[in-house]
């Protein structure tokens, strides 16, 4: 039974406990997000939504760079407007309100204490306030909670609004009110606003719930009565759940009354949705994700995005959401498999409707009203119902295709580090029913410590209320243990990410803070290891919306003298580094930071003195621009070797006192001819060739654009390669002197 006592206001234990764990949530948040995501995480969405909220702080849904393609970033549209994100704006909405509120780990820090006290009240309304309490509990134990704590992600404020309309719904039906009815209509717009196809997949047991009980009861007929259309007597229907002794008529107009405004404020979240269509993608059918990837939508066929494309069968579908189930069950839901096997066992006790805490008033308050055992079987199975839309609904959804990487192993993919993230919104029944599963077991042994002592003579029952205590406290000590370790270890994970991640931001930062060794008033030119994009993988670096803060990013060998010229009077920095930018490989990589110098005039000069061993076997050269290419090759056995190159005219020659053009026979001094663009990137590979086999070359690559007759350039970038597939920029490493290039920049008029 319920231990509330009739207490419907103020501050009893259920609701101090509320209040308790929301805010242990909200620490918890803070926690994840300052200690073990200070870069932010593996998924570069993170960025995605920063940005968007940032931009939603300036007022602006578009971004316009000052220069085209130099300043695109990850996952954002191009329009005739200007750029837009493929997400929708109420995650980074509650973003920003965080922002205003103080910085945006608040709205973290709101978003899980919101989800945390949804929970609780969650289990307190189908149950009472001790199952309440516990599955709040529970859920603060419940890795994918306190991963995506501290992740600017969509999907635990997603899950928060969820769970939010499902607490309105059975509350509106248990005490009949249409407050409760209004809040579950904007929770369930709010949601799928945020993620459509995540907030139908919830919401689809308590819809078929509310029409059918809709139909059943006759009150369906109420407004078709008030129209004329059939006779006022709308019939005597089916006794539903949340009724009092009203009249019939009068509980069916209630009824429908409550349908009218869920649905109603309900449909106002999917019509937001669609007038956002209309404003970013100019039809309202056309989500932004679908404008950036046509392909990548729900459902079954080809689907695609950037280039990656898979057929996906529902065969694959079933496979890879197989595997994502396990990976959830095993390990991302409370104490992992044990705790999934005490939630089925609460899934089983709750239909059963029998023994369980809340029994014989079906769950919440004292004043529930709902029908007894029988309603609350069916308030408790609406919960239930969501593991089976969630599970069933995600195999059209081939994210969780690629949220698993390989499918055959299982460290692989981002579900390894932040785990089956499209299907949080199953840690909450877990936690709930695992909850009704251990207060049952409480119950029963505190109800079997008399019975016991009552058979046997020589025990005192005291002293078996005291054994069953201890067993319980066992027991949930194991299941304890059990949960903190599987926390541990997940975030354990993501903490060697960030290492990895520290490291490679180290030059950029300043007591931690990114971006913050740069001097303010500069440019920074960042690399691409993953593609044309700003925020990926650089995600802590992100531009003010207009594009004009302490520091400016662009991207490193995309337009990079047009953005010197829309920024005219900024210092230039770029960022390089050696290695592979991937956190996950245990090989951090090794950063620099270096000025960029502009020069300008009738002619610019570029003069490189590369080392060579004394053993070197040959030595070619390969200049190349927009318009060709051209090859020459060393006459000398080895040592320093210069290079000159001077560009004017619209020509670029290339001369060393000991290289001639390829083909042109013996003899020193010989310069190679190339004609340039008014807007080219030369690049020069210089390979030394060390053996039959072996070798290593160097790379420098510098912008050129000719404007009303100047030529301009800027300070080449310099790598010595190794190997082709892996080249370590001049003065980064642990022995940079190694490096052996010596090049400098010049121009005259």
């Amino acid at each position: 039974m319920t231990d509330t006592s009739g207490v419907s206001d103020g501050l009893d234990a259920g609701r101090v406990a509320a209040l308790v764990l929301a805010a242990v949530g909200a620490v918890v948040a803070v926690a994840v997000a300052l200690d073990v995501f200070p870069y932010r995480s593996l998924n570069h969405d993170e960025g995605v939504y920063l940005q968007q909220a940032d931009m939603l702080l300036s007022g602006q849904l578009f971004l316009r760079p000052p220069v085209e393609d130099a300043f695109r970033p990850w996952f954002f549209v191009e329009s005739e407007r200007g750029l837009y994100s493929k997400y929708a704006p109420v995650p980074a909405t509650v973003f920003a309100l965080g922002k205003l509120l103080g910085g945006y780990t608040v709205a973290l820090a709101g978003i899980a204490a919101g989800l945390v006290a949804g929970t609780v009240a969650l289990g307190r309304e189908l149950f009472d306030a001790r199952v309440g309490a516990l599955a709040g509990v529970l859920l603060i134990a419940t890795p994918l909670f306190v991963v995506h704590g501290g992740l600017f992600l969509p999907y635990a404020l997603t899950t928060a609004l969820n769970v939010a309309f499902a607490v309105s719904y059975l509350r509106g039906e248990r005490r009949a009110s249409r407050r409760d009815a209004a809040l579950a209509g904007v929770a369930v717009g709010l949601a799928f606003f945020a993620r459509p196809y995540t907030a139908v997949l919830f919401a689809l047991p308590f819809v078929a719930h509310a029409v059918v009980t809709l139909v059943r009861s006759g009150a369906w007929r109420i407004p078709l009565a008030a129209a004329g259309v059939v006779s006022e007597e709308v019939g005597d229907g089916d006794d539903l759940d949340g009724f009092d002794d009203r009249s019939n008529e009068d509980r069916k107009r209630g009824l429908f009354v409550r349908r009218a405004v869920t649905a109603t404020l309900g449909s106002a979240g999917v019509v937001a949705a669609l007038g956002y269509n209309v404003v970013v993608t100019g039809d309202a059918f056309v989500f932004p994700y679908l404008a950036f990837a046509p392909e990548d939508g729900i459902g079954f066929g080809e689907r695609a995005i950037l280039g990656h494309v898979v057929d996906y069968t529902p065969e694959l579908g079933v496979e890879a959401n197989r595997l994502v189930l396990e990976a959830l069950f095993a390990d991302w839901v409370v104490a992992g498999s044990l705790g999934a096997a005490v939630a089925a066992a609460g899934v089983v006790l709750a239909l059963a409707g029998r023994g369980i805490p809340g029994d014989g008033n079906g769950g919440g308050d004292s004043d529930s009203g709902d029908g007894g055992a029988t309603g609350g079987r069916v308030r408790r199975g609406l919960l239930a119902a969501t593991f089976a839309t969630v599970a069933a609904g995600n195999v059209a959804f081939w994210g969780n295709y690629n949220v698993l990487g390989a499918l055959e192993v299982r460290t692989d993919g981002l579900i390894y580090y932040l785990g089956p993230y499209y299907h949080y919104d199953l840690i909450v029944p877990t936690a709930v029913f695992a909850a009704v599963a251990c207060v049952a077991a409480a119950d029963f042994l505190r109800a079997a410590a008399p019975s016991l002592a009552e058979r046997t003579d020589d025990v005192d029952p005291r002293h078996a209320r005291v054994v069953a205590t201890v067993v319980l406290l066992v027991a949930g000590g194991a299941a304890g243990g059990v949960a903190v370790g599987a926390v541990d270890e997940t975030v354990e994970r993501n903490e060697g990410v960030t290492e990895e991640l520290r490291a490679g931001y180290g030059p950029l930062s300043d007591g931690g803070d990114p971006g913050a060794a740069i001097p303010e008033g500069s440019v920074v030119f960042l690399p691409a290891p993953y593609g044309p994009w700003l925020n990926h993988p650089f995600q802590a670096l992100r531009n003010d919306p207009g594009h004009d803060g302490p520091r400016v990013y662009a991207l490193t060998d995309t337009r990079e003298l047009a953005v010197a010229r829309a920024y005219p009077d900024r210092d230039l920095y770029r960022y390089v580094y050696a290695g592979s930018w991937v956190p996950t490989d245990d090989s951090t990589v090794r950063g620099g930071i270096r000025e960029v110098e502009r020069v300008a005039g009738d002619r610019i000069y570029l003069n490189a003195t590369l080392e060579r061993p004394e053993s070197a076997e040959g030595t070619t050269v390969r200049v190349t621009g927009d318009r060709g290419s051209t090859y020459l090759v060393a006459t000398d056995a080895g040592g320093p070797l210069s290079l000159s190159m001077v560009v004017e005219d619209g020509e670029l020659r290339i001369a060393g006192e000991d290289l001639v053009v390829s083909g042109g026979g013996e003899g020193g001094g010989e310069s190679a001819v190339l004609p340039l663009d008014d807007g080219d990137e030369i690049d020069v590979e210089v390979f030394v060739s060390t053996g039959p086999a072996s070798g290593y070359s160097y790379r420098l690559s510098f912008p050129y654009e000719r404007i009303d007759g100047t030529a301009r350039a800027l300070t080449a970038t310099v790598e010595r390669c190794p190997v082709p597939t892996r080249c370590v920029p001049v003065g980064v490493g642990e022995r940079p002197v190694d490096r052996g290039a010596e090049v400098t920049l010049s121009a005259s008029t």
